[in-house]
């Protein structure tokens, strides 16, 4: 039965450190988007994209983006940190494999 890694391990420390980074990292750059299309587009921009109007529905760009968009934008930020998160836990646990075996 396998008790894990050891985290007293200096590597071990530094490769936890440097997941916990990256996935601050990603959090931040999602939410900046969720951020800038919400406030961007829904406030500061509204004006000017409402001279626009969405195809098939006759509303005005900015009052959808206002309305939709930034909900839409917030699903897909949560699809992309899953995609994202999937490919860095596996890296990871492959990486905390190696300096467990010793094969760093």
């Amino acid at each position: 039965m396998s008790t894990g890694p050891d985290l007293h391990d200096p590597a071990i420390h530094a490769a936890l450190d440097r997941y916990w980074r990256t996935n601050v990292r990603i959090m931040a750059v999602l939410l900046l988007v969720w951020a800038g299309v919400s406030f961007g587009g829904g406030i500061l921009l509204a004006d000017w994209l409402n001279q626009f109007r969405l195809p098939f529905t006759g509303f005005p760009l900015g009052f959808w983006v206002a309305q939709q968009g930034s909900i839409v934008v917030f699903v897909l930020c949560i699809l992309v940190y899953c995609l994202l998160m999937n490919r860095l836990d596996r890296r990871h646990h492959e990486e905390l494999e190696r300096l467990s075996t010793g094969d760093a």
